[in-house]
């Protein structure tokens, strides 16, 4: 199903140009989640350049903004974009590939507007307020759940989410039961309820560290390296089927073998966390064996994307969203595959574990897997929701300009960060006579510093995508 396309004249060239409907006007709701995503994610960006800053001017901004507040707003803003542009590809997915509007439109808009505050308010908070405070003054003492890297967010913002996932989920599969189910809505929804889910163990904070330790990974672990993938796959195929024209057939195969290898190695792979953590060391042995093959998948989505685009029956005008997908699957492999599969064997990641090896796997991870998904679907969805197939040619090698500037970024900052790390295993892990990590730190300066400056030049590519949507066409276009 495609949305449809009249033709009218452009005047300076004689040629027809095409302006695209949405095939169903409850798709627009997704235009707001987009655009959130893409603001929460500049703010994320200038917090990793912060705090790139604390790590060689250690006053840098302090005390107005302490290195653990700079870090946890970081951390926080890369998830929350991140589930706005899951929610946005939802509204935009779900709608087409059930082939009937949106359950209710209304409550999408409302959802919107319930996560956008809660989530500026508790971001505010984390920088207005010692977190100790925070943490007391929104009722953490009734139902204590704050504390933990990642899941910092007060009680009452994750009952919030909770609400706001309800909402979303609903909405959706009220679409889903009453209109067409294909495989990429069934993926979809899959990853998505997994997502909610998985949430709910953000609530369970027990006293004994081990077992707090081992169920806050069934959060973070299952959903970055677990129902978070799903989604991932379903947009892909989403993408790749409109722009390549391929049979459906074809990618539903595609989709099924890597959903399949998906949860396989990611689920029994989680026990790479449980190498050090007080449990049996039986999941040294699972843990290492799971994790070597959890490359596998992120390959098959590399050989997926660039298969598809090989066999495409049409030659899609969005050729910016084309390259994104690419580069989805080969940033993923590399990122969360060939990088995770480095430090993730027992005997390896007993000297690995806790340095910036571990952030170097992380940064390229994120964006390979995630941040260049949510990209892609809004480089494809976008110019259909403000009324035309494509962008610009112009808008386009802005645009393309942007993706290779990130992503060459990301590389160098990922390189970067891997060398330090390297330095840091030998310096303070390894040797008759350890230094202290400290004193480690001190001798890592050079390589904080080019991270800053790719860091500095990722913020460039990001600010050259906003702008390519603003970017007029000339009179070929």
């Amino acid at each position: 199903m495609t949305s449809s396309t009249t033709a009218t004249l452009n005047p300076a060239t004689g040629k027809a140009a095409a302006n695209v409907q949405l095939k169903y006007r409850s798709q627009a709701v997704a235009k707001p989640y987009f655009m959130a995503a893409i603001g929460l994610f500049v703010g994320q960006i200038i917090f990793g350049l912060v705090m790139g800053l604390q790590y060689v001017i250690g006053d840098f901004l302090f005390p107005e903004i302490p290195f653990n507040v700079a870090r946890m707003v970081h951390t926080n803003l890369l998830i929350v974009w991140l589930l706005f542009g899951f929610m946005g590809a939802g509204y935009y997915l779900i709608p087409e590939e059930s082939e009937r509007e949106l359950h209710s439109p209304k409550l999408a808009i409302i959802t919107f507007w319930v996560f956008l505050i809660a989530g500026a308010l508790t971001i505010v908070g984390y920088l207005a307020v010692p977190y100790a405070t925070l943490a007391r003054i929104t009722g953490n003492d009734l139902l204590p759940t704050m504390g933990r890297e990642f899941l910092e967010q007060p009680t009452i913002t994750k009952i919030g989410i909770v609400v706001v996932a309800l909402s979303f989920l609903f909405n959706l599969s009220m679409t889903v039961l009453k209109g067409r189910k294909t495989s990429i809505s069934m993926v979809m929804m899959m990853g998505l309820w997994g997502l909610a889910i998985f949430f709910l163990f953000s609530f369970y904070n027990p006293i004994n560290l081990v077992l707090d330790k081992y169920f806050w990974w069934w959060v973070v672990h299952l959903w970055v390296e677990g129902v978070w993938e799903l989604i991932m796959g379903a947009m892909l195929a989403f993408v790749l089927v409109k722009v390549t024209g391929v049979d459906r057939e074809v990618v539903e195969k595609w989709l099924y073998v890597i959903i399949a290898m998906t949860l396989i190695t990611g689920i029994i792979g989680t026990g790479h966390h449980y190498f050090w953590i007080g449990t049996p060391s039986y999941w040294q042995v699972f843990g290492s064996a799971f994790s070597a093959l959890e490359p596998i998948p992120f390959f098959m989505m590399t050989l997926f994307s660039f298969n598809m685009v090989n066999k495409r029956r049409r030659e899609h005008p969005n050729k910016a969203a084309v390259l994104w997908a690419l580069g989805t699957g080969v940033m993923s492999f590399l990122g969360a595959g060939v990088w995770g599969f480095l430090h993730t064997l027992a005997p390896v990641n007993y000297l690995t574990h806790g340095t910036q090896i571990t952030a170097s796997h992380g940064h390229m991870a994120f964006y390979g897997a995630y941040a260049m998904v949510v990209i892609t679907m809004i480089s494809y969805t976008m110019p259909i929701l403000r009324g035309r197939e494509a962008n610009s040619n112009r808008s386009q090698v802005v645009e393309m300009w942007s993706f290779w500037l990130m992503t060459i970024a990301m590389v160098f900052i990922t390189l970067f960060l891997t060398a330090a790390g390297i330095l840091q295993v030998w310096m303070q892990r390894m040797g008759s006579q350890p230094l202290s990590f400290m004193a480690t730190q001190d001798q890592l300066t050079f390589f904080y510093w080019l991270r800053e400056g790719a860091g500095v030049m990722f913020a460039a590519g990001l600010v050259l995508y906003i702008i390519s949507f603003f970017v007029r066409g000339d009179a070929r276009d």
